[in-house]
């Protein structure tokens, strides 16, 4: 028993085997123990009853009822090791476990049990900087910071591009769709996953990509911008507009801090999420995203300050699809013909629409979703690819081509029937030869 003691309780153990002898009083043994003479009484009567187990805790030695299992902290060790969780950090590994493997354990718990392993979160922190923070806006929908993320999502060695949008004032994710490249498509499919499930946003926070903003904005003059000269919108600009809503253009990184902030968080958790799903494609991962979005939001999204939502809700009248595309103008011809990059199309005209007129400038919009189609003042005109009948030519009989060469008698040629001889005696004869062979030669 004296093996299960502490020094403290051997320390009691000696001086109430003393104060039981009769060698010390009461009094004498609370004050070398430093506790009151009633606790002295009844560590006395303790002892003399069952003797020095008395003083040792009924728990000693046995393992806490609610203490995680040997076969637990293996299967734990076993999962951290394995190659679907080993990049996970230990908040998003704690969660999975709860998630996916139906272990419950503290934060506390399994922090100290992987330290314990030898195991490393493999999210460093870092270094704090002050800085001065922005305040959030005051109501959802106000301001949607907007950008894309190039990262190795699939843990392939292969980037692509996660394109995305976050909610200023409540940290919630709008959208996001993963692309093989930053483009044009991935926001317009942020903005359209927004559209249907948020609203419209008052304004939108981006960088300086040439997708929201004109290179040539900046190239205009003071004059030119008095005079009322302004550079075209981009596709994504002009899609905006017809929308409603305001674009800003960030300065730097840091000014969309949110956002950024959102790929540190995303670019740790989703490749582990993608490989305990078996996501591996993109259209895998659109479809995971669009359900995961709401699962990130529960966890991370904030109340704002004031409750009343900005989002407007979409028009019944508008479409979506006829917006979030390409626009290009055309003219087509007498037949309802025209060419597209190279290639032409006819537009089917209907009795419910009202007929073009001959040689019309008309929009065409393009879109992944429904093709090519054709704009009027508001009437939208399905087309159909057309090929242009060629016109047949008869080839006359090729003649055969005979090179000319003028003759020797040309008067751009030395000849030597053109030079009268010059008589030398004959022993000049051989440099009469040489001279004659060098200016008289017949020329090519």
């Amino acid at each position: 028993m004296y093996y299960l003691m502490s020094q403290k309780q051997l320390n009691r153990y000696l001086v109430l085997t003393k104060l039981i002898d009769g060698h010390i009083t009461v009094k004498e043994a609370a004050e070398c123990l430093g506790l009151c003479e009633r606790q002295i009484l009844r560590l006395k009567k303790g002892v003399q009853n069952q003797g020095a187990s008395f003083l040792v805790h009924k728990n000693k030695g046995k393992k806490p009822q609610h203490a995680i299992s040997d076969q637990t902290v293996q299967q734990i060790i076993d999962l951290k090791k394995s190659d679907t969780y080993k990049d996970a950090n230990f908040l998003h590994f704690q969660e999975m476990l709860a998630e996916y493997e139906q272990i419950s354990i503290s934060y506390s718990a399994l922090y100290n049990l992987l330290k314990k392993s030898g195991f490393e979160s493999p999210k460093k922190r870092r270094r704090f900087k002050p800085h001065r923070t922005r305040k959030r806006r005051p109501q959802e929908g106000l301001l949607i910071q907007m950008d894309a993320s190039p990262h190795d999502w699939f843990g392939t060695g292969e980037k692509f591009s996660l394109h995305g949008g976050i909610d200023d004032a409540t940290g919630k994710v709008v959208a996001l769709y993963l692309a093989k490249n930053e483009c044009l498509q991935g926001y317009f499919e942020v903005m359209r996953f927004m559209l249907k499930n948020f609203g419209i946003p008052v304004s939108i926070y981006s960088d300086g990509h040439t997708i929201f903003k004109s290179p040539l904005k900046d190239k205009l003059s003071i004059e030119e911008q008095l005079a009322g000269k302004r550079a075209n919108p981009t596709q994504f600009g002009r899609a905006m507009e017809e929308l409603g809503v305001t674009i800003i253009t960030a300065r730097s990184p840091q000014a969309k801090g949110r956002v950024e902030r959102l790929w540190e968080t995303l670019q740790s958790r989703l490749p582990v999420e993608f490989k305990r799903n078996n996501v591996t494609t993109l259209d895998e991962a659109n479809a995971f995203l669009s359900k995961y979005i709401h699962k990130f939001n529960k966890q991370f999204a904030v109340e704002p300050e004031n409750t009343e939502c900005a989002f407007r809700p979409v028009p019944s009248s508008l479409c979506i699809d006829h917006i979030l595309c390409i626009v290009k103008q055309r003219t087509f011809d007498n037949g309802g013909v025209f060419s597209f990059y190279s290639k032409h199309f006819k537009i089917i005209q209907s009795k419910e629409l009202p007929p073009l007129p001959k040689s019309a400038r008309v929009d065409v919009l393009i879109s992944p979703h429904f093709g090519v189609k054709v704009s009027y003042r508001g009437a939208i005109y399905d087309t159909m690819p057309y090929i242009k009948p060629k016109k047949s030519k008869e080839h006359s009989a090729s003649k055969e081509r005979k090179t000319w060469s003028p003759p020797d008698s040309h008067y751009y040629k030395y000849g030597h029937r053109l030079v009268k001889k010059v008589a030398f005696t004959e022993s000049d004869q051989e440099i009469l030869m040489m001279l004659e062979d060098i200016f008289l030669s017949k020329m090519a």
